[in-house]
């Protein structure tokens, strides 16, 4: 003997519209955090101020750092300008288009810079750029 249910059968229906919001939102979500995860991986230095200056930090970049006693540094890691040449051109046979970033303490002597951009132009990278604070970022006290 069969019984039946006084109410009607339903059938089972998944409500797709809900999951693409929540995938969206979810979306959104992670774009916004990893694009605050970015971080410069350098030495500390007293960076010089710029009027135009603007926070361009890239996860595929090169780092050199040069502090005041001329100490040079590439990626955290001391280095030698022979050395500094061999590590550019490891870097540059992977992926010639990868932007050098320079760092350099306010006090740092003129002619020790001029040897790291010089490094870095001679072994064919063409996106150099120094990096500095901007100007209203130097004005705040900390």
């Amino acid at each position: 003997m069969k019984l039946h249910s006084p109410l009607p059968e339903k059938k089972t229906r998944l409500e797709i519209i809900p999951l693409i919001d929540v995938m969206f939102f979810l979306l959104a979500s992670f774009m916004m955090v990893s694009l605050t995860m970015s971080k410069q991986q350098t030495i500390k230095v007293n960076l010089p101020v710029a009027s135009a200056a603007q926070s361009d930090f890239k996860p595929d970049m090169i780092n050199l750092a040069v502090n005041a006693t001329g100490d040079v540094f590439f990626d955290k890691t001391s280095t030698t300008l022979p050395e500094l040449d061999r590590k550019l051109a490891e870097r540059f046979g992977k992926d010639p288009a990868t932007p050098v970033y320079i760092s350099a303490d306010v006090n740092t002597r003129y002619a020790d810079l001029v040897k790291v951009l010089d490094a870095a132009k001679r072994v064919g990278f063409t996106k150099v750029a120094f990096n500095v604070k901007p100007a209203n970022a130097a004005a705040q006290p900390k």
